[in-house]
């Protein structure tokens, strides 16, 4: 067994959590903040321009919790449970299988959202000028859907491994590089072309491209705990169907997320163009809780995907349950300062008296439930390392149901945008109490000590189905 495997099932769980989160923590908070930077160049176009972000932001966080968050983790689920079972070949071919699914998953994304985003971007409040910054922009990052889809599996299938270092280096060392990238092209400094808004599109697009470079060679330079063969090996259905079926529940329960502030900016769009900013700009907070989390859960996944897969059930309760906690509690900090101050997060985007009046409203009503949320969202990484993500889906769909049945009740009322925010509070609320009751009544977890076998081929282009004994049992 490797190193990392080892670590992930002998070492003390608090502070390799800690060490692990850290620099993944450190990938998801430069990954949203790309999308922060470009908003922040951006504002200095216009209100029209800002308001354009807001409607597309959503969706590239929806594309973004889907192939990183959803099929990303099932990746990760799988590679990891794979490898604390022993079964290295299998994990291997996960890799191939990873790549082939995520370049069918950008192209249907790019032929989804080129054509119905600007219908989309309309219902939800955009008109005139930010309807046209919202859709030049989208051409741009949804015509390279490909490039975020790649960059998300494969770095869901080296941190299925346990290292969490490689994509912290390559996000980090990408940003630096964004950081002048973006301004440049869309201002137009130096020899750049003045872009405007598309060019925050290029520069994004030039990101993931460079990423998903990075991460190919790593995998495929046999450098890492994995080393699957370079030429392509004949593609099974079974490993996708392994990944997809936690893949897709996750990527829903992702969606449900992501719906629920789409369908809440439509509700807060008819309060006119500047509450639409102010929502979505103070949203986008919400939206760095998740990659925040996220940098949590990924290893929080790993250590209970690892453990599960060698028999170790009290350490991956353990594991799921201290990161749970960790992650409510850093969550609800924020949340609590972002209402007591909420300028000190809006300011930063804009200064329109309604846009801040829309966005203070928002922090002060639901910036208190954040930990619900860190919390329910915790322990679904941890299910989704399980191979379990029926219950949380569960909850997910519940905090949907909640949050826009309830705004949509305010709407009906005219109990304007405070009752629309109390909705959404609520709706954090339920999501985190049913994640919280699922897990101390036992249902979240598997009893299986390993997951089954799936055919894989062997060199010689025969079927073999790879087989491994449980830990410490020799054979009779």
């Amino acid at each position: 067994m490797d190193r990392l495997t080892r670590r992930l099932l002998e070492a003390p769980i608090l502070p390799t959590l800690a060490r692990m989160a850290v620099l993944n923590m450190a990938v998801m908070v430069v990954q949203t903040s790309v999308g922060l930077i470009e908003t922040y160049f951006v504002a200095g176009l216009g209100t029209d321009a800002l308001a354009g972000m807001a409607l597309v932001f959503p969706v590239v966080m929806l594309v973004q919790m889907l192939s990183a968050g959803g099929v990303g983790g099932g990746i990760q689920s799988a590679v990891s449970r794979r490898l604390g079972a022993g079964r290295q070949a299998e994990a291997e071919l996960l890799a191939w299988h990873a790549a082939a699914l995520a370049l069918s998953l950008g192209v249907t994304t790019s032929l989804l959202a080129l054509p119905l985003g600007p219908s989309l971007y309309a219902a939800m409040g955009g008109t005139g000028g930010s309807l046209e910054t919202a859709t030049a922009y989208a051409n741009v990052v949804f015509g390279g859907a490909i490039l975020i889809w790649l960059f998300n599996a494969l770095s869901a299938v080296i941190r299925g491994t346990g290292n969490m270092a490689l994509p912290a280096l390559v996000t980090c060392v990408g940003a630096v590089v964004l950081i002048p990238l973006s301004p440049a092209l869309i201002f137009g400094w130096g020899p750049f072309p003045r872009l405007g808004v598309v060019g925050g599109g290029v520069a994004f697009a030039a990101y993931y491209a460079a990423g998903s470079a990075v991460f190919a060679a790593y995998l495929w330079s046999g450098r890492g705990v994995l080393r699957p063969r370079r030429r392509l090996p004949r593609l099974e259905w079974a490993p996708s169907r392994e990944i997809l079926r936690i893949g897709l529940l996750s990527g829903i329960a992702s969606m449900t997320s992501n719906v629920t502030v789409i369908a809440a900016t439509a509700f807060v769009g008819t309060a006119g163009s500047a509450a639409v900013a102010g929502y979505g700009t103070a949203a986008r907070l919400e939206y760095l809780l998740v990659p925040l989390v996220f940098g949590l859960g990924s290893p929080i996944a790993a250590l209970v995907g690892t453990a599960l897969g060698a028999g170790h059930h009290a350490r991956a309760r353990c594991a799921a349950l201290t990161g749970a906690v960790v992650a409510g509690l850093l969550t609800e900090a924020i949340g609590l300062g972002a209402a007591l101050y909420p300028a000190g997060w809006l300011t930063l985007f804009g200064d329109d008296p309604a846009m801040l009046a829309t966005g203070a409203a928002y922090l002060r009503l639901v910036g208190p439930f954040y930990g619900f949320f860190g919390f329910g969202l915790a322990l679904y990484f941890a299910a989704q390392g399980a191979g379990r993500v029926g219950w949380p889906l569960a909850a997910s769909l519940l905090r949907m149901s909640v949050a826009l049945g309830g705004a949509g009740i305010a709407s009906v009322l005219g109990l304007g945008l405070t009752g629309i925010f109390v909705a959404l509070a609520a709706g954090f609320a339920t999501m985190g109490l049913v994640n919280a009751l699922t897990f101390a009544t036992g249902r979240m977890f598997p009893t299986e000590p390993a997951p089954p076998a799936f055919v894989t081929p062997a060199p010689t282009g025969t079927a073999v189905r790879h087989r491994t004994r449980p830990p410490g049992r020799r054979p009779r």
